[in-house]
């Protein structure tokens, strides 16, 4: 049996935490005894660690970037636990169970799971110096898909052993169980009929999302004689800038703004097609989700896009930042025909390549080659 332990910088909503409460959840389910640690005290999450007799949740509540004392309970915590391996969620949480696991004494391998790509301010530049060194004396780094991994080796960002662990959806889960009166009903509510032409984007209301140009698209498919409305699913800093975006290209009556929802599978039933227009992204769970719903996603074509994505078969890519093709792809999509067709497809994919459960024998597989290999002797790059 192993006893892992999931360590993430918070557990507030984003990718990462959710990625790693899953994980821990499904490697718990077989078997295994799971712990969980967070080092903020931020819990939007929490309730998703699902109570299990074996499994303990704790929190570290640094107040600053570099908390002695914090750092100080957690080896603490990591002797009294024995884990037989820490797998730390991207460079922050790593830094901090790396020097934790020093301080505690005990010879415990450390696993980075790494969930970013491209860094845009200038203070994440440096940051990204500073994580290096907590990268390279980590037993392995798990990228999420393969342009992440070889964008970051070729700066100098990685482990002894480099392997690539796709995201995966849990595919019973995501998937469209709703029936023709349950999604009008929701249509009805946000003043939505049936012959609206809805473009969901499921995010956190944040800039690099970039939900901006989705105001946009509206503004010009509306223009062209589309009926298209916006259904954003989330909420965040970014509200007040696109209301009065929408506002000043006179579509505000066409961009839905949800809120956040704790489900999103009845928002993305009732959408048509789902579209990211990310600055920056590296595998997003939520493309993955909308496909496994059976929706063709239009996404920017950033971070691992391309690897989920077949042009005309699932979806589109376009330019980061090319409203012009970003509204052909939309308009391509406004055939009902068509994106019923790429939404089946873009299904099967995830159902093929991207399961939950596919990715979670991956990372059973690794943490057993981790726990019974000897400390820091292998010296190869995995797949």
């Amino acid at each position: 049996m192993l006893r892992p332990m999931f360590v993430t910088d918070s557990l507030k909503h984003g990718g990462a935490e959710r990625h790693s409460i899953t994980v821990m959840n499904r490697i718990a389910d077989r078997g295994h005894e799971c712990h969980a640690v967070y080092i903020k005290n931020d819990q939007d999450l929490l309730d998703r660690i699902e109570p299990r007799a074996r499994t303990t949740v704790r929190c570290m509540n640094a107040v600053r970037f570099f908390d002695t004392r914090a750092i100080g309970d957690f080896a603490a915590h990591i002797f009294r636990i024995h884990p037989s391996v820490i797998v730390a969620a991207n460079g922050y949480a790593l830094m901090n169970a790396s020097l934790a696991r020093i301080r505690s004494g005990l010879k415990i391998p450390v696993i980075a799971t790494f969930h970013t790509t491209r860094v845009l301010e200038a203070k994440n530049h440096v940051k990204g110096l500073f994580d290096r060194p907590f990268f390279w004396g980590a037993e392995r780094t798990i990228f999420v898909c393969k342009m992440q991994k070889k964008y970051w080796l070729r700066r100098g960002l990685g482990s002894r052993i480099n392997e690539v662990i796709y995201n995966g959806v849990d595919t019973a889960h995501f998937c469209d169980k709703s029936t023709a009166d349950d999604r009008l009903e929701l249509r009805q509510s946000y003043g939505i009929s049936e012959t609206d032409y809805v473009i969901g984007i499921s995010a956190v209301l944040r800039p690099e999302k970039n939900h901006l140009q989705l105001v946009e698209a509206i503004a010009a498919l509306r223009k062209s004689g589309i009926p298209a409305r916006a259904l954003l699913i989330g909420d965040g800093e970014m509200r007040q800038a696109i209301e009065a975006k929408a506002r000043e290209l006179k579509v505000e009556g066409d961009i839905i703004i949800t809120g956040l929802q704790q489900d999103v599978r009845p928002y993305m039933a009732i959408c048509d097609v789902l579209v990211l227009c990310s600055l920056s992204e590296t595998f997003s769970l939520a493309a993955l989700e909308a496909m496994a719903m059976g929706k063709a996603v239009i996404h920017s074509d950033v971070g691992g896009a391309a690897e989920m994505i077949i042009p005309g078969n699932n979806g589109f890519l376009f330019p980061v930042g090319d409203t012009e093709v970003f509204v052909r792809r939309l308009t391509t999509l406004a055939e009902p025909r068509v994106a019923k067709r790429m939404g089946s497809s873009a299904r099967a994919m995830v159902e093929t390549d991207f399961s939950e459960k596919s990715m979670v024998d991956r990372y059973e597989e690794t943490l057993f080659d981790v726990c019974t290999a000897p400390l820091s002797i292998v010296r190869r790059i995995a797949r």
